[in-house]
């Protein structure tokens, strides 16, 4: 009985100690340098667009690359009615934090999430001389960027994960608020899905 309650003890404390460290666990980043382009992954306005505004205003690399999310463009569409896409408003956002229209450039193919982003983006980059590229996203889907593009990129080109600095959510308390929460669950799913090797697609 003393060995079983010991037992039951430490596997809770272990499971205290793994629920309370997991938002920290989420956030991973590697050290910047310059690089072909800087992303903005689909998501999180205003964001990630700002903080690849920032990251160009210093020199880390001469373009911003926006990806070119399916939806809601394609269902609005078939309703007749109108939308800009968030590439759209993305530039607009970078403009407006002082990246040259010129300078910003959105990735033609569709994507419907993370992965599709992530062989989007490798494949325009192994087209080119450099192949590293700085992907800025937020703080908690930081580990499942890193993950998908070791899986999905082949090994040809490099990413340099980021997260956006302005970003609100608190890996030390993430439990504190539903956002936080939502975005810790999410995370935890999405990487037991890319550790499965992906059987769940987007709902169509």
């Amino acid at each position: 009985m003393h060995v079983f309650l010991s037992t039951a003890g430490a596997c809770m404390v272990a499971a205290l100690i793994i629920f309370l460290g997991v938002g920290r666990w989420l956030l991973v980043e590697d050290p910047l340098e310059k690089a072909r382009a800087i992303v903005v992954l689909s998501g999180a306005m205003p964001l990630r667009a700002v903080e690849a505004a920032k990251l160009f205003r210093e020199g880390y690399a001469p373009e911003v690359w926006l990806t070119h999310s399916a939806e809601p463009g394609e269902t609005l569409r078939a309703m007749d009615i109108p939308y800009a896409g968030e590439d759209f408003y993305n530039t607009r956002i970078m403009i407006h934090e002082g990246v040259p229209a010129g300078a910003i450039h959105v990735l033609e193919r569709p994507i419907e999430n993370t992965a599709d982003e992530i062989c989007t983006i490798s494949a325009v980059l192994a087209r080119e001389k450099n192949q590293t590229v700085i992907i800025v996203t937020t703080k908690a889907h930081t580990r499942r960027v890193r993950l998908l593009w070791r899986r999905l990129s082949g090994g040809r080109c490099r990413a340099i994960v980021r997260a956006a600095t302005e970003d609100p959510f608190d890996p030390g308390h993430w439990w504190r608020n539903t956002t936080d929460a939502l975005d810790v669950v999410r995370e935890v799913l999405g990487l037991l899905n890319v550790w499965t090797g992906l059987p769940l697609r987007p709902a169509r």
